[in-house]
């Protein structure tokens, strides 16, 4: 019997038109602006833009135990969503969705869904899941804040 998913979501408000938000997602180095200081994240390939089938190749883990992680995009609906799903990778599975939601003309929801599997089975997820869980929250709170922060830009 397969396992399920774990899954985490982050959401915030956005004062900014879902498509406007979108289009920060779709510029040359988003990924690196939306990577906190802290994370040991090496960029090897960087994805020519969202859509389909573009992928991202990044070392990710403190030395000497850096992973290579292969990311496509999936699922791109322009001005409203697109995934990364993992290829290959530290995780068992990874599916990352991130959605922006109009909520009238000048503000939208973004929401950041993951759903993953951690290597090892249950124990992975008896030893992993709450550090993974900790680590996500970390990292999107700092990712929604400099989002918002970029949308007030001029």
């Amino acid at each position: 019997m397969a396992r399920p998913a774990s899954v985490f979501v982050a959401s915030s408000t956005i004062d900014a038109p879902a498509e406007r938000l979108f289009a920060f997602h779709e510029e040359p180095g988003a990924l690196e602006r939306l990577t906190p200081p802290w994370q040991p994240v090496e960029f090897v390939e960087r994805p020519p833009n969202i859509k389909n089938g573009s992928r991202a190749i990044l070392r990710v883990g403190p030395w000497p135990f850096r992973i290579r992680w292969i990311l496509e995009h999936r699922g791109y609906v322009a001005g409203r969503e697109f995934s990364d799903v993992q290829l290959s990778g530290p995780f068992r599975s990874w599916k990352h969705t991130h959605r922006m939601t109009p909520l009238g003309l000048r503000a939208c929801t973004l929401e950041d869904r993951i759903e993953y599997q951690l290597p090892f089975g249950a124990l992975g997820d008896l030893l992993g899941g709450w550090y993974v869980q900790r680590k996500l929250t970390r990292l999107f709170e700092f990712r929604h804040r400099v989002t918002a922060e970029a949308m007030r830009e001029p």
